[in-house]
């Protein structure tokens, strides 16, 4: 082979990766699209989206959404009215999971288990604008997503775009143990390890059993949102919300891993919580002095 024919060579193979890169579809490779389907997969392989368990919601920038508008579907869906409604996500675009369609898919095929919902002018319906293909409609879980958004949106002067639902194992045993109390689950948590007071140093917040995809448990999240990043839903699972997919999956990641260590901690000890070493509220303090952080001083003795 002369340099000719392969200087030849490596153009078509440069070409050809090219045109494989060109021939995906343009909404499935926006960073933040490959970000959204990581974070199902990662949950997935966690064991906390049994069957079609869990969703995710992600609120788009403008830039996000002047990128993808070419691509959204010539045929918008039909407007859905809410029973909520939030003056802050007055034309507002996200992207969500479908009802029925299951987190371990997600990355296999984004347009049919993803789609991209537009917010009318009043913020109180959506319509499909692009995805869920097949017929397929939000997460039924959607209003809960937008009203989560609307507050933590108000709470974090805007900083906060994702929120994420899954049932991760641990925390919802810890809830079969522990009364659905906001200052007696995050005491235990903080004291399970010295980094959960370092990633959510507010506390946790807990809804007690409650009708999934109904108005009522929407608004009891979202009344918790305004000071919880994270709330549990008693017998159910977890919603947590953040600025990221990465900061959102870690908090998860940080709450179940917690909870599972106080349980494996009963269990050494016999199902007693009266442990031989445990962190003290001082420590806590200590810790959160150390690096700055806004300690909630009513879950402390």
């Amino acid at each position: 082979m002369d340099v000719m024919d392969s200087v030849q060579g490596m153009f078509d193979m440069g070409a050809s990766a090219v045109k494989e890169a060109v021939s995906k579809p343009a909404v499935e490779r926006q960073p933040f699209m490959r970000g959204f389907a990581r974070l199902c997969n990662d949950g997935w392989l966690q064991g906390w989206h049994e069957r079609n368990g869990g969703n995710l919601t992600y609120r788009m920038t403008d830039d996000e959404v002047k990128t993808c508008k070419p691509y959204f579907t010539d045929e918008p869906g039909e407007w859905v009215d809410m029973d909520v409604q939030a003056d802050n996500l007055r034309g507002a675009f996200f992207t969500v999971t479908g009802a029925g369609r299951f987190m371990r898919n997600v990355e296999l095929d984004i347009a049919h288990n993803v789609g991209i919902v537009e917010t009318n002018g009043a913020g109180d319906a959506y319509r499909v604008v692009w995805g869920l293909h097949d017929g397929g409609v939000p997460t039924s879980e959607f209003s809960s997503h937008f009203m989560n958004h609307s507050v933590r949106v108000a709470a974090t002067d805007g900083a906060c775009r994702v929120i994420y639902h899954a049932h991760p194992d641990n925390v919802i045993a810890l809830t079969k143990i522990l009364p659905p109390d906001a200052r007696t689950v995050t005491r235990m948590l903080w004291k399970a390890m010295t980094e959960c007071v370092m990633v959510f140093p507010k506390g946790v917040g807990v809804v007690p059993c409650m009708v999934p995809g109904s108005t009522e448990i929407a608004r009891a999240t979202s009344e918790l949102m305004k000071t919880y990043d994270a709330v549990i839903w008693a017998q159910h699972g977890l919603f947590a919300s953040g600025p990221d997919f990465d900061a959102t999956f870690g908090l998860m990641h940080a709450i179940e891993k917690a909870a599972k260590i106080h349980g494996l901690a009963l269990m050494m000890n016999g199902g007693s919580s009266e442990f031989a070493n445990t962190i003290s509220d001082d420590d806590l303090r200590a810790i959160a002095r150390n690096l700055n952080l806004a300690l909630n001083e009513e879950f402390l003795d």
